[in-house]
């Protein structure tokens, strides 16, 4: 189960990593939050994939962490472009 949540925080960190280097324009916020925001949505995917059955350490569940990461990055992206 440790190994499996320091997979989850790498795979948010990295997915944070991307996405700022990645998206073009200005950013809204820092690399720091990016990369907090990535990490908590590698945690929640993590959970979320541990729960329904795909095993710790698991293909599946990487993919399911960079996916939930992925989408809380774009969901705070949006929210903040309508804020200005």
């Amino acid at each position: 189960m440790v190994f499996g949540t320091v997979c989850w925080i790498l795979v948010g960190a990295i997915a944070g990593v991307l996405i700022e280097w990645t998206t073009p324009g200005v950013d809204p916020s820092s690399i720091i939050v990016t990369i907090l925001i990535g990490i908590a949505g590698g945690l929640m995917g993590g959970f979320v994939s541990a729960k329904l059955g795909l095993g710790s350490g698991d293909i599946h569940n990487l993919l399911v962490a960079t996916a939930c990461a992925n989408l809380l990055l774009i969901l705070d992206r949006v929210k903040r472009a309508q804020r200005a």
